[in-house]
């Protein structure tokens, strides 16, 4: 069909839909991660890696090839329009290698004892991920245009 985006346009850009999606599904695992810190400690370090390697393989490998660039791709893409804009990816990219950082740094303060440190690495991890996902600004990406203006996003 003329005219239709697949479920991964060009890798050097992205559906801002698509970041809103994947803070929105991030924000979701950061937030029962803490929930269940407390209780179940090996249930929450385990989601909090899963999130620390989905960090690192969107950072490193690609934003469209992602766990939540795949479900948006199957269950979300194929009943909305097509975007009005794409977004360069490198600033998202960015962000991500951010939270990577962010979260892997928790997940070491948690699994040394340092439960404090995890905790508010976690929580600070979790409002900017929150703050993505409800209003579209994205810490992180704002931070890559600052380092680098002649980017566009």
């Amino acid at each position: 069909m003329l005219g239709v985006i697949g479920a991964c346009p060009l890798r050097g850009q992205v559906d801002p839909r698509l970041v809103r999606f994947s803070a929105g599904a991030t924000a979701a695992v950061l937030a029962l991660a803490l929930l269940l810190a407390g209780v179940a400690r090996p249930v929450a370090l385990g989601l909090l890696a899963s999130q620390v390697a989905v960090f690192a393989f969107t950072a490193f490998v690609s934003f469209q090839w992602s766990v939540w660039a795949q479900m948006y791709a199957r269950y979300v893409w194929p009943r909305v329009e097509v975007p009005a804009h794409l977004l360069d990816a490198r600033p998202p990219r960015f962000a991500q290698l951010l939270g990577f950082f962010v979260t892997a740094l928790a997940l070491i303060f948690f699994v040394a004892g340092r439960d404090a440190a995890g905790y508010g690495l976690t929580a600070l991890a979790l409002a900017a991920t929150t703050l993505d996902a409800a209003t579209g600004i994205c810490l992180g990406c704002r931070a890559y245009l600052l380092m680098r203006p002649s980017a566009t996003a």
